[in-house]
């Protein structure tokens, strides 16, 4: 009884001392939310050099033969080299990579269709090379992350082009650097965000800028994709070239790889064509799958299973931007899943979406999917112009079923032509920066982030997002 009597008489106490402020409490109701004074942590914005202006919309001379020079001749350099061969207006001159075997592996893949003198080089700094060359248009990267913002920002320093591989930079620092250089040398500044040429994507960028979906309110894309086993591969096997990628994850949380679900959505929603990111707040899950994996295939005992590792298995970040949409992003390359990039449109009339299952659902029956003949009628006639036009070419090419053929393609294009590209530096920086906004707010209990606008205060200054012909 006298325990019960304690229990009642702190309880009362708790209650009195609430009620009269002495403990701290904050409570919030419906009617007063707005009023919590809760402010995002913020990125110093560095100010734009005297007498520079941006780059928005930036078209150059035309270069009716766009002369290539490719640094670094792994996976993704030389499907690159590969595809080159098959479009007009273009051709490598140059070829770069740390190990002369991997030159030589390229020269000899580029020259069983294409004829002309091409350049090798080698080594550390053979990449340097490559920018110095006064016979060299456009430097295209695909080397580990780390190395891109040094690549980019001295090939535009010589004058040249940059198409860099995703993410462009790991830091918003870099993010900035790029931008900076691209104002300052009026260059052109690409990543090369393949999945915004995807068949599927195309299509519902298309109808969204015909409105059949109303309007877009929220969107989702990812980057779910097993690579435990990759991550881990010897370089001799086709491994990253010194595990770059799991050294990555070594040390890192949130989100390092967001562009591929981010770039297609942002370019639905208009992003610093109309609208702009304004924050975002991350969590990841506590990392599990990668010291799993690794204690059942190497042992308990072995290096790989004892090395600590940052990386949560998933990460999901959530992005508001200034007209009041959302974007959610993910991020899970260790859990036993199939491959999902969600691509996920929904709106005021209807609802897309390319991942787990193709479907898309219209009023006035959006309740239900579309059956898969009315579906493909659908995207049949919304199919859009790239497609139509070089669709059966880039299948035929390859390169993720095309998309990367049509990616290299416009860039070539455009640039023959002497247009403004279909992304741009200020696109590359938005996408980019989320690799390290993400990680802030994970490891700050998902507190929101500001997200720099890199424009400098223009991002209303286009209106719509416009692929030029």
């Amino acid at each position: 009884m006298k325990i019960f009597r304690n229990i009642l008489l702190i309880g009362f106490t708790a209650l009195i001392m609430f009620q009269t402020g002495n403990i701290k409490c904050q409570t919030v109701n419906s009617y007063d939310y707005q009023k919590i004074d809760i402010k995002p942590i913020e990125l110093p914005v560095p100010d734009r050099p005297e007498g520079v202006t941006d780059v928005l919309g930036l078209a150059c001379e035309p270069i009716p033969l766009v002369r290539v020079g490719i640094i670094g001749l792994g996976m993704r350099g030389y499907m690159a080299v590969d595809r080159f061969r098959y479009i007009e207006g273009a051709e490598i001159v140059a070829l770069c990579d740390l190990y002369p075997e991997r030159v030589e592996q390229s020269e000899e893949l580029w020259h069983k269709v294409r004829d002309n003198k091409v350049y090798g080089y080698s080594g550390q700094y053979g990449w340097r090379e490559v920018c110095e060359r006064n016979d060299v248009d456009l430097v295209y990267i695909c080397t580990p992350w780390d190395s891109h913002v040094e690549m980019a920002l001295y090939a535009m320093e010589k004058g040249k082009h940059v198409a860099l591989e995703v993410p462009a930079a790991m830091t918003v620092e870099g993010c900035w650097q790029l931008v900076d250089m691209a104002e300052k040398t009026r260059k052109h500044c690409i990543m090369l965000e393949n999945c915004c040429y995807d068949f599927f994507e195309l299509a519902t960028l298309n109808m969204a800028q015909n409105g059949v979906f109303g309007e877009i309110m929220h969107v989702e894309g990812a980057y779910i994709h097993d690579l435990r086993d990759l991550q881990f591969l010897p370089e001799k096997d086709g491994g990253y070239q010194g595990k770059w990628r799991i050294n990555h994850n070594a040390v890192h949380t949130g989100n390092p790889y967001p562009t591929h679900g981010l770039g297609p959505v942002c370019q639905i929603l208009d992003i610093h064509r109309g609208d702009k990111m304004e924050y975002l707040v991350s969590m990841s899950t506590k990392q599990k799958g990668i010291t799993e994996y690794t204690t059942e295939k190497y042992g308990e005992n072995s290096a790989e299973a004892k090395r600590h590792y940052e990386l949560g298995d998933m990460n999901n970040t959530i992005i508001y931007t200034n007209k009041g949409k959302t974007i959610l992003i993910q991020h899970d390359i260790t859990s036993p899943r199939p491959y999902n990039r969600l691509h996920t449109i929904s709106g005021t009339k209807g609802f897309a979406q390319k991942y787990p299952i193709k479907q898309i659902a219209l009023e006035p029956n959006a309740h239900k999917r579309l059956n898969d003949s009315t579906m493909n009628a659908l995207l049949e006639k919304w199919e859009h112009p790239f497609v139509s036009e070089i669709g059966n070419k880039a299948k035929e090419v390859g390169g993720h079923g095309g998309m990367d053929f049509i990616m290299d393609y416009r860039l070539i294009y455009c640039l023959n032509k002497g247009l403004p590209l279909d992304q741009d530096v200020y696109d590359a920086a938005e996408w980019s920066c989320i690799v390290e906004l993400s990680e802030i707010s994970a490891r700050n209990y998902s507190v929101p982030v500001a997200i720099p606008d890199f424009t400098r205060g223009a991002w209303n200054k286009l209106k719509g997002y416009k692929q030029h012909h």
